[in-house]
């Protein structure tokens, strides 16, 4: 591997590290809220989850869906808690009772140094709500919707700069689902009068909700063609599973996600040139993580509950493997991929879960999430990488080694990520640094497991953690590391 100062991809954009929560299963009640529980403040938001919450440093959190929004009244979630209707939640077929919305959320995401990515209804609503929910939101005081909040005990307004133009509108699951060209007409009209309220806010339009729609590629193409003078962001989701039971081409699949962003990239570009456009659209990756496990156990699930568990997937020392993976993955298109939201937060598909009343702790998938995130932060290098390679069921040539670096000059600090795909073998690393003079090695984090499958619980929450126990050195500008078999590492430098 070789790294220069001057092999640049781009500066990396915070929001890259952002996460996701959804009026979904135990995210929010009995996640982040549970006002009986030993540790809730006086809002009842618990406490020990807003610590790890923290421990992440999540800079934006995608809020409140996800497939829940295509059926949300916003105005149900304001306005005093006992006056608030219970509605049937037809998305995922429970009962929400909006003892949380907008404003909670606004004051749980301050709690956490989190900012709000907001999501407006195009599902069942329209150019109308989601223009009055900027309002609300947004404008100072002196209007019906501003004043309102104002009443409601938030004279500031919450000021949400980054909003999502409704969720998942090319899947036929999807309340009120849309073909591509019904979906770019109301968009752009929603676009059009939210930036007339806010001109400061930036826009996120749907992009396909993944890469094996059949719609694929035709969708961004004309949700482009109608949005493309309105929005800064087109989104992607993916999720990744091993049903199959097959590491190696599991951990594989982060080449899949590469090929998603390029292509959504390329015809990002072309609509660009079709419209002899001096914009570049970026993208919003704001759904990505593993997601499979819990799919039996949620088919079988009654309906009409208060928050029952769902999605609550358990994840294993691979899923953390592949999470390192698509981590790097994004990174290396950080030119592009300028916000991403790891899907989700607590409790659903997440790298937090909590028991009711008892403890909350760290999935496996929680810890390449927390370094990349406190360590990559800076400028995303282009390394040159030479790596043995294997095939898998589903690909070819694939890279033993997956790393990208990140270059934070203000610090004086490098950080290597670097995750060895190899089951069986540990995989000797040499790294040219000889542009980095005087950088010395000040740690080697490693996350490994004899056991694939190995999980955290609530009576084992430490048996997947990381050590800082890696032998990465410098010798006449080299870094020489064994990384151990099928491992995450961070080799951090510093001058």
């Amino acid at each position: 591997m070789i790294l220069d100062k001057d092999f640049k991809v781009s500066e990396i954009d915070n929001r890259i590290y952002g996460s996701f929560i959804e009026h979904l299963g135990r995210a929010v009640y009995e996640g982040i809220y549970e006002p009986g529980h030993p540790l809730a403040d006086e809002q009842g938001f618990r406490k020990d989850v807003i610590g790890l919450v923290k421990e992440l440093n999540v800079p934006l959190v995608r809020y409140p869906g996800g497939n829940f929004v295509s059926g949300y009244n916003w105005e149900d979630g304001v306005g005093p808690v006992g006056e608030r209707p219970r509605r049937l939640e037809l998305a995922w077929r429970t009962i929400e009772t909006n003892e949380v919305g907008t404003n909670e959320f606004a004051d749980w995401a301050k709690k956490v140094n989190s900012e709000v990515n907001m999501a407006v209804n195009l599902g069942t609503r329209g150019i109308d709500a989601a223009r009055n929910l900027v309002e609300y939101c947004n404008h100072p005081a002196g209007t019906y919707w501003s004043d309102l909040r104002v009443s409601h005990g938030y004279k500031a307004p919450h000021k949400f700069k980054t909003w999502c133009l409704g969720n998942e509108m090319d899947g036929p699951w999807q309340i009120g689902h849309k073909t591509a060209a019904e979906y770019g007409r109301i968009a752009t009209e929603a676009a059009k009068v939210m930036k007339w309220v806010d001109p400061t806010i930036e826009l996120v339009a749907c992009g396909s909700s993944n890469s094996a729609m059949p719609t694929f590629a035709d969708w961004e193409a004309t949700v482009l063609d109608h949005t493309y003078d309105h929005v800064e962001y087109i989104s992607l989701h993916q999720y990744y599973g091993n049903k199959e039971d097959d590491t190696a081409n599991f951990v594989a699949r982060s080449l899949d996600m590469d090929a998603f962003i390029r292509s959504v990239t390329a015809i990002c570009d072309y609509i660009k040139a079709k419209k002899h456009s001096k914009k570049t659209i970026n993208l919003s990756f704001d759904e990505w993580n593993v997601w499979y496990h819990s799919r039996d156990a949620d088919s079988k699930r009654d309906p009409w509950q208060i928050a029952p568990p769902q999605l609550e997937d358990i994840y294993t020392h691979e899923d953390a493997i592949l999470v390192g993976c698509m981590l790097i993955t994004m990174l290396r298109h950080s030119d592009r991929v300028k916000i991403a939201c790891l899907a989700q937060l607590v409790n659903v598909i997440a790298p937090i879960m909590t028991e009711k009343g008892g403890a909350a702790w760290k999935q496996t998938i929680f810890y390449p999430y927390m370094h990349a995130s406190a360590y990559g932060r800076g400028v995303a290098l282009n390394p040159i990488i030479s790596s043995p390679k294997y095939d898998s069921k589903d690909f070819t040539d694939v890279p033993y080694l997956e790393s990208t670096a990140v270059y934070n000059e203000a610090a004086d600090e490098l950080t290597i990520f670097a995750v060895n795909r190899d089951l069986e073998d540990s995989l000797y690393l040499e790294c040219d640094i000889r542009n980095f003079d005087g950088y010395r090695v000040v740690e080697h984090i490693v996350l490994e497991n004899g056991d694939v499958k190995a999980r955290n619980t609530a009576g084992n929450q430490a048996s997947v953690a990381p050590h800082n126990n890696g032998n990465a050195e410098v010798k006449d500008g080299f870094v020489q590391s064994m990384l151990p078999k099928f491992s995450w590492n961070v080799i951090r430098l510093a001058k």
